[in-house]
């Protein structure tokens, strides 16, 4: 049986699911050695797992200014193209190819690229298939255009050469996100599996802290990508200005490494926040820094997005990952795209139709705040919606069904997964 598995990710989120992957999979087998190549920045999120020994960082990365998003405009193109990511990834595929020589599996977490590397690699190799769903064609709200229309003449979001690099004979494993995708990659010969959604996985859903109860409660979510993200966070907080409920109001910033303390200081300083001790009640959450602005508290806490989620009323976003998992705890959300790389108005509305319009796209900030007062005037309205959200994102416990499926398929050497 392999003692080495190589996997490819290729975007923070990618990053998390695989990380979660690796996780279950070193309980089931702590002697396998792990070596992730992220093929987009630095891969920040496998810090904390090299640190315990899980896993190690392995071959050519680099941050590029796109964030991994350089399909989402010619301006993030171009400038990935003069930071150098075509030298950078063609280094990737020696890497992977010297990899490949040894016979040892690769694992690929993404889109074409990561599939098309693990490939080129020459060994066997297994795929998750994170960003692309059926979804986003065969149901609303909305219209994906002529996409829908694409995609529903293929009878998959896949497209014809990701079907070939799945049917390979030396791909064992393919993996969706859900069951819709799946069945139509079975009509072109792929034995596509959804075996489950790791995106669900190390959520706190406990119950809310009794400190909250009397408060209208909130989730403010920019993203991870600067400087977009403090430019949506801005966004966020005016349309916030404009939101009246009944009840103080609570708003939860959960936040990576960035925005950092001083940057998040500089924003909300020009939108007339003030530092403040937390209320009594309020100070065994975990929060970093408390801000208010008239009657409504502001809590940020890094690190702190599993624990806080589950306690929110209604998400406001501009992010990609973290909204998906928010809607798949029961919580709808509402979004407000800006100039991008990431969260532009096309990747916003195919993430509401993914997601069923358990979260929904606004046009402006003024439509944001009259939504948002609908949705906390009316619960039995938000819990519908939480209930698509649900619904379109699985239960908990993908990460181990995944892990059981790549050891059954990709590490025990069985052929015949997807070909």
């Amino acid at each position: 049986m392999p003692g080495r598995l190589l996997v490819l990710s290729n975007g923070h989120g990618e990053d998390l699911i695989a990380l979660r992957v690796i996780q279950a999979l070193k309980q089931r087998r702590p002697d396998i050695e792990v070596a992730v190549l992220s093929m987009v920045g630095e891969g920040a999120a496998y810090q904390g797992a090299e640190a315990q020994g899980l896993l190690r960082r392995v071959g050519p990365r680099r941050q590029l200014p796109s964030g991994g998003f350089s399909n989402q405009s010619l301006r993030g193109l171009l400038a990935d193209l003069w930071a150098g990511v075509l030298g950078l990834t063609l280094r990737q595929w020696c890497f992977v190819r010297r990899w490949g020589k040894s016979g040892d599996p690769v694992l690929a977490v993404g889109d074409l690229l990561p599939l098309l590397l693990a490939w080129a690699g020459g060994g066997p190799y297994g795929f998750i298939g994170t960003p692309k769903s059926d979804y986003t064609w065969a149901s609303g709200p909305g219209s994906a255009g002529l996409a829908a229309i694409y995609h529903r003449l293929k009878g998959s979001e896949w497209d014809p050469w990701e079907w070939a690099l799945m049917r390979g004979a030396r791909c064992r494993m393919a993996a969706m996100r859900d069951r819709l995708t799946a069945r139509g990659l079975r009509r072109h010969g792929v034995a596509g599996i959804a075996p489950g959604n790791p995106m669900m996985d190390g959520l706190d859903q406990g119950g809310l802290p009794l400190a909250l109860r009397d408060w209208r409660r909130l989730l403010l979510l920019g993203g991870s990508r600067m400087p977009e993200a403090t430019g949506n966070l801005k966004r966020l907080l005016e349309a916030l200005a404009q939101v009246h409920c009944d009840g103080p109001l609570l708003v939860l910033a959960p936040t990576g490494s960035r925005p950092a303390p001083h940057e998040w200081e500089l924003l909300l300083q020009g939108l007339g926040y003030e530092p403040i001790e937390p209320p009594e009640v309020l100070a065994e959450l975990g929060a970093a820094a408390v801000w208010a602005c008239g009657p409504r508290l502001l809590l940020i806490g890094p690190g702190c997005f599993s624990r806080w989620a589950s306690w929110a009323e209604l998400g406001l976003a501009s992010a990609g990952t973290a909204t998906e998992q928010l809607v798949g705890l029961g919580i709808p959300a509402l979004s407000l795209p800006g100039p991008g790389p990431q969260f532009k108005r096309g990747f916003a509305e195919r993430q509401s139709r993914l997601l069923g319009g358990s979260v929904r796209v606004c046009r402006s900030q003024a439509a944001l705040a009259q939504r948002a007062e609908v949705l906390l005037s009316q619960p039995d309205l938000a819990r519908q919606l939480g209930a698509i959200g649900i619904q379109r994102m699985g239960p908990a416990g993908g990460s181990a069904a995944l892990a059981r499926a790549l050891e059954e398929r990709l590490l025990g050497g069985e052929e015949g997964a997807t070909g």
